[in-house]
């Protein structure tokens, strides 16, 4: 039978060969079919490569990202406690001096600041122009005052020589008895008004009142010189000389006066031992500060108003001490990071009482034995879980 040019069929999947070419409707659906089948397969993979990592364990994961630290076991060591402290030198007994008298002009000056003086050294001197005819009129006044009153001091014992016989009336003594008191009292009278001239006279000579250096001078020639203006000399009395500084509250407790100090000035390398004269009796509300003053020796090198640091011994200690890299700080103060028993990162606030070659004192807030992170403190967060690095095997070790 020969092929029948008009047969059909119902398939359109089945387009018999030589046919003509498909429709673009057809040939659109069969594109987008052949894509969602490629998605569903490449989606089924990754599925099946998911599945086949979650079968890995979480805790290995968590385990990879524990930090690794370094500690060192805190332990205690003898050192030497000491307070320190800054200040500046200053004179035991600083005296002001200037006139205390009536204003005046500076006519000379005797001293310049350094000087050493005597009690009674004339410092400088005003004008005393004035006082001193003052003076000398007041003297020959009270000359002719005596006079005068030694005269009727004579005739008052002559009537009293002659009244028995009648000579001279009671009433005639009596005035001439009236005389000689009167005379004698304006004679104390002068004799005041001379020693008040003399006073003043004498306030016109600035004159040291003890033994000492002088600190500064402020007197100068033609200086109007006046009572309750600034002093016109400063002097340190004896050349005594002394520190005074602030010392932290907490540190207060453990000084006690007589205790040996050493003070070290700027520029000099040599100590100035003295010894803890005094102890403030107050604390400053706000600064928690408290004085300390240290007796010195009487030295050139100790000018008042050096900036000095000082120290005070206050006995032998043990400490923990721990490597300057363990110890940090922020805005609440010094502190260390340790590692617990569980293993965890925990802070600890600590109180730095100075340093040695072998790192730094740890005074109060740590213990014995505790384990502090060395390194890399800074990265890491409290309460954070952390691995423990072994000790570094020993120099040599293993070695021919």
């Amino acid at each position: 039978m020969g092929a029948n040019p008009e047969h059909k069929t119902d398939n359109p999947s089945e387009v018999p060969l030589g046919s003509p070419a498909l429709p673009p409707a057809r040939l659109r659906w069969m594109l987008g079919a052949a894509a969602v089948a490629i998605a569903l397969t490449v989606a089924a993979a990754l599925w099946m490569r998911q599945a086949s990592i979650r079968g890995v364990p979480v805790a290995l994961a968590n385990r990879e990202s524990i930090p690794l630290v370094s500690v060192l076991s805190s332990r205690l060591t003898s050192v030497t406690s000491s307070v320190s402290f800054t200040g500046a030198i200053a004179a035991r007994y600083d005296m002001p001096i200037g006139v205390d008298g009536d204003a005046g002009r500076i006519v000379a000056v005797y001293v310049e600041a350094g000087d050493h003086v005597k009690r009674g050294r004339l410092l400088a001197k005003l004008d005393d122009s004035v006082l001193v005819p003052q003076v000398n009129r007041l003297a020959a006044s009270l000359e002719q005052a005596r006079a005068q009153a030694a005269l009727s001091a004579a005739e008052y014992r002559r009537a009293e020589g002659v009244e028995p016989a009648g000579a001279l009336s009671a009433e005639e003594v009596e005035k001439r008895r009236a005389t000689a008191v009167t005379d004698e009292a304006n004679t104390k009278v002068v004799a005041a008004q001379l020693a008040e001239a003399q006073a003043r006279l004498s306030r016109t000579r600035v004159i040291a009142p003890v033994d000492g250096t002088v600190l500064t001078r402020r007197a100068e020639v033609g200086q109007i010189a006046s009572p309750g203006a600034e002093a016109l000399f400063r002097v340190a009395s004896g050349g005594e000389v002394e520190m005074r500084g602030q010392v932290a509250e907490q540190d207060l407790a453990a000084l006690k006066v007589g205790q040996p100090a050493s003070v070290h000035l700027t520029g000099l390398s040599r100590p100035f031992e003295g010894r803890v004269r005094l102890l403030g009796a107050v604390i400053d509300p706000q600064m928690r500060l408290g004085e300390i003053r240290i007796a010195l020796k009487a030295d050139p090198a100790l000018r008042p108003g050096a900036f000095a640091r000082g120290s005070v011994t206050v006995g032998q200690a043990e400490r923990p001490v721990v490597p300057q890299t363990a110890v940090l700080s922020d805005s609440n103060g010094s502190y260390v990071f340790i590692v617990n028993a569980q293993s965890r990162v925990e802070r600890r606030a600590v109180r730095v009482g100075g340093t040695l070659d072998a790192g730094i004192i740890i005074a109060d807030g740590l213990g014995e034995g505790e384990r502090v992170i060395t390194t890399a403190g800074a990265f890491l967060r409290a309460g954070e879980t952390v691995k423990v690095a072994p000790p570094p095997a020993a120099e040599g070790a293993g070695g021919s």
